[in-house]
């Protein structure tokens, strides 16, 4: 047996021993606290939606124009390694203070590098990075974590963009320089929990070698161990580093444990993006119809993994004929709807204008739901200046807009709610011009919703003209100011889908009688300034479903007139006394 397999056997065995300390200490293997009970550990985030690492499927991963080259300080200097130290998890190489940087690439604002520690498996057999490339594990990964240039430790992890790392894969090879920078680092490593000063003149650049630094994903996601704060930039490069396998090895026999890395997390509706020079898979992405592109609405069910095809679609036709009475559906109960900070930023998806709200905020019940349902987000569809552009249609009647409230089922993950056929609750309401005629024909002299609001709003959206570009709201907005006085009482409902792709059948779908009036000039400043129009899909057959309606006291003349009969036969009766 070769002396490598043999210590990596001790190094095995030494791995099943790991022990974790009582209370809340936290380990990869061998304790209570293991990566999958992380999120039961007192006071951590590990059981929130934005966690990291993650598996970057690329057919799902967008081009950002923004994601230009980075910047990089003292990347070059050998004088800037401090210390290495073995905390029992990972080993973690300490650098001098304020003496590395990193800015550009899209982040905001510049990073003092203040370490980089590596995770990684058994051997190449058993891969230990903690992000995947379409399922792929490398067999092991290192992390330059960066703070905030300007923040402590503390003020950084209460960041949302407190912390940058730029992740690097580490690919194990058959060839490659056995007595370079690798081999000299990795013979500094220490025992466990031992640290060590670090006297080798190697330098970060020495480290990452000749990976194009160009290709690389981006997305906002958290730190990979306890407290998982969710206060990452994540830059994970497409390019791996090479060294040669016998090196990769030498991670687990030199610091006495295996298998330190955490499974990837889900994805949550997270947006992921890559810089322009990363090249991506023959791209699936959909359009609406007035757009270029392979897959417009006609064509939605041909995307992969795509339900556009399926029998219970959205929108649709509301015939208000052909409603039948609900009584079930009574009041709806709106938590937090009321809360002027609730929206966290607004975003250009390139489809629409969408209102990020901050999470386990806003809530609604009741209105026939059954369960409790957490407010993600609302987004608006739209025309153009000729045209209109609502979803769905009343009586075949398209509004000039519609805003969706889309809802999860509060007991349920994303991934499980889109799989669920109520996971989902989407409150629909149709749009029109402040001084449009009702359906009487009649003059409306009091607007559903105030100007202020959505002059708030709306002023946000010259801030994104760019795809993929977002903002965050400074200003006081709830959704109540932007519904204003509508009628929520009334409305319909029926079971449906997803109104994009992937169009999934997961809808329990309200949309409510009475529009919202808004200034028509701030209407227009969505296909103005988004720079497209006519982002809406056609109504889709009804197959057959029911549309429910709220029981409405109006349409309720029976019992008024039987009780007018009732008093002029108690007025006859009295008569002939």
């Amino acid at each position: 047996m070769h002396l490598s397999s043999l210590l990596l056997c001790c190094a095995l065995s030494l791995g099943a021993l790991v022990k974790c300390a009582a209370g809340s200490e936290w380990c990869y293997n061998g304790c209570e606290y293991t990566p999958s009970h992380w999120a039961d550990i007192p006071g951590v985030f590990c059981g929130e939606n934005r966690q990291s690492p993650i598996d970057i499927v690329t057919a799902n991963v967008q081009t950002d124009p923004q994601l230009l080259n980075f910047n990089f300080l003292n990347f070059s200097s050998q004088h800037v390694f401090k210390s290495i130290k073995n905390n029992g998890h990972t080993v973690k190489c300490i650098l001098e203070d304020n003496e590395v940087e990193v800015s550009g690439g899209g982040l905001d604002g510049t990073y003092s590098i203040i370490q980089f520690h590596f995770h990684w498996g058994i051997t190449e057999l058993h891969p230990g990075s903690e992000h995947m490339i379409d399922g792929h594990r490398y067999p092991m990964e290192m992390h330059i974590v960066s703070l905030k240039k300007g923040l402590s430790e503390q003020n950084a992890t209460d960041d949302s963009e407190g912390i940058a790392v730029l992740g690097f894969f580490i690919n194990a090879t058959d060839d490659g320089d056995m007595s370079g920078p690798w081999n000299e680092f990795i013979s500094s490593l220490p025992q466990k929990d031992k640290e060590v000063d670090i006297n080798a003149t190697i330098s970060i650049d020495d480290l990452i070698g000749n990976v194009n630094l160009t290709k690389f994903y981006r997305y906002k996601g958290s730190l990979t161990t306890p407290s998982c704060n969710e206060t990452v930039v994540w830059t994970v490069f497409q390019e791996p580093i090479n060294i040669h396998k016998q090196l990769v090895q030498m991670f687990p026999i030199m610091a006495g444990f295996i298998n330190v890395y955490r499974p990837t997390q889900p994805l949550n509706g997270r947006d992921v993006f890559a810089s322009p020079g990363t090249p991506l898979p023959p791209s699936h992405s959909w359009c609406y119809e007035d757009e270029p592109c392979e897959y417009k609405p006609s064509h939605w069910h041909l995307l992969p993994h795509s339900e556009c095809g399926g029998k219970s679609q959205s929108p649709i036709n509301i015939e208000t004929r052909e409603t039948v009475s609900d009584e079930h559906l009574d009041a709806f109960t709106y938590t937090k709807f009321d809360d002027k900070h609730a929206i966290m930023h607004i975003t250009n998806t390139g489809h629409s204008v969408k209102c990020v709200l901050k999470e386990d905020t806003v809530e609604v019940s009741g209105g026939g739901l059954g369960y409790v349902y957490s407010t993600l987000q609302f987004h608006f569809h739209w025309g153009s200046e000729n045209s209109d552009g609502s979803e769905h249609k009343v009586d075949s009647k398209r509004y000039p807009m519609e805003m969706h409230i889309v809802n999860k089922r509060k007991d349920l993950t994303l991934e499980k709610a889109l799989e669920t056929p109520n996971g989902l609750a989407v409150l629909g309401f149709l749009i029109e011009a402040k001084d449009a005629h009702n359906s009487n024909s009649e003059r409306e002299t009091h607007p559903t919703s105030d100007i202020d609001p959505w002059k708030k709003l709306t002023s946000y959206i010259s801030a994104i003209r760019n795809i993929s570009s977002e903002v965050h709201v400074t200003d006081g907005i709830s959704i109540d100011d932007l519904l204003g006085s509508v009628n929520r009482v009334e409305y319909y409902r029926y079971n449906g889908s997803l109104t994009t792709p992937s169009c999934n059948e997961a809808v329990v779908w309200t949309v409510f009688k009475e529009s919202v009036k808004v200034d028509e000039n701030l209407m227009m400043m969505f296909p103005t300034l988004a720079g497209y129009h006519n982002v809406y899909r056609p109504t889709q057959s009804l197959h057959n479903r029911i549309i429910y309606t709220t029981t409405s006291a109006s349409s309720a003349p029976v019992p008024t007139i039987l009780l007018l009969l009732a008093c002029l036969c108690a007025f006859s009766y009295n008569l002939h006394l």
